[in-house]
């Protein structure tokens, strides 16, 4: 499987049904439209499939494997195309940013997570090959946001998937074509399903240094005495929720910093969200690439998330506040950012020895 290249048009996903676009080996590609018109992109190999949208942000709508859907529980039975990601909140992953990201403050104008999770993309193209690690097929495209007097970068997204891993390799490449330094901030927001009784594993200590609860209350959420209690709770004791046994304890949400997670020879940290029934979710990425991980939990009559590991080059405060921790990354003219993450379903046999290596990271 090798250098095969299949440039996409939106004329080739149909209104009804699913046309066949590809297929070599156990891998498939079959392309569809939802009722609400955006075009979908499924890619299935031996272990299941992911849905991709290859003109909305090429956001992974839903992803399901070995009979288990990794996507959060959400009001949406079909994406939407829209100015911001709140209006179609329901993928299983997206890339948040690029020039902003977060939670807009008070003095914010930007939408909820930036300008890039529903940018409609210029191009796709499917592509069949095979690397070190085996054969692959993967989607990518291109979309070029140029402003007069303003930034202008092209964004290239990627979504790989091989024949018979339920693990799905994610990356965006951010490229400045302006002449000026460009304010870059991204964050893969990736939404795994609200599992009762499942257990967070990481290379670093359910301790307030690096464990943190967020103390900073978001516009939408209201609190109440008992939630402000709680956050003061978990302030002192962030290990209450190593175990998610306690679902009435995510609503409204919790968000969480873990700082400094363990590295591999490689640099690579991981984490775990382990199934009770030994299956687990998991993503890794390296923290050289992005620094900081966000974890946000809710679990309430509209949306059932364990966002366990967000990868992100800043926090989601928004940009007022990101910029004046000094977290928003300046790319320089011409120069290219990457941000590669790992991330999907271990089987039982395949998440004991992650576990293990995860394990060693925090002892080192």
């Amino acid at each position: 499987m090798t250098g095969i290249h299949i440039p996409l048009t939106p004329a080739a996903f149909p209104d009804r049904g699913e046309a066949l676009l590809a297929r070599a080996g156990a891998i498939t590609a079959t392309g569809f439209r939802y009722p609400t018109g955006v075009e979908a992109l499924r890619i299935a190999n031996a272990r299941g499939h992911v849905v991709l949208l290859p003109w909305l942000g090429q956001m992974i709508w839903d992803a399901d494997f070995d009979g288990r859907r990794l996507t959060m529980g959400n009001a949406f039975d079909a994406p939407r195309a829209g100015a911001s990601i709140i209006e179609t909140y329901g993928a299983f992953a997206y890339h948040a940013g690029l020039l902003r990201n977060g939670t807009p403050g008070p003095t914010d104008t930007h939408p909820l997570h930036g300008e890039m999770p529903t940018a409609r993309m210029d191009s796709a193209a499917l592509t069949f090959g095979t690397d070190a690690a085996g054969d692959y097929v993967e989607l990518t495209g291109i979309r070029e946001h140029v402003m007069g007097f303003g930034p202008h970068y092209l964004a290239r997204p990627r979504v790989r998937l091989r024949p018979d891993s339920a693990l799905i390799e994610v990356e965006m490449q951010v490229e400045n074509r302006s002449a000026h330094p460009m304010e870059l901030m991204y964050m893969l927001h990736a939404n795994f399903d609200f599992v009762a009784g499942a257990r967070i594993v990481q290379p670093a200590p359910f301790t307030p240094d690096r464990t943190q609860v967020r103390r900073t209350v978001p516009g939408h959420v209201t609190p109440s005495a008992d939630f402000l209690a709680l956050l003061d709770a978990l302030a002192v004791d962030p290990a209450r929720m190593e175990v998610l046994s306690e679902p009435d304890l995510y609503t409204p949400e919790q968000v969480f910093y873990i700082r400094a997670p363990g590295t591999d020879d490689e640099g690579r940290t991981r984490m775990l969200m382990e199934l009770p029934d030994g299956a687990a979710f998991c993503v890794g990425w390296r923290p050289e690439d992005l620094p900081f991980c966000v974890r946000w939990i809710l679990n309430d009559g509209d949306a059932q998330v364990a966002a366990f590991a967000l990868p992100a080059t800043c926090e989601p405060e928004g940009y007022t506040a990101e910029k004046a921790k000094g977290h928003v990354r300046l790319l320089a003219p011409g120069a290219t950012a990457r941000f590669p993450v790992t991330l999907g379903l271990l089987s039982g046999a395949e998440a004991a020895p992650a576990r293990a290596r995860i394990e060693a990271m925090r002892k080192g």
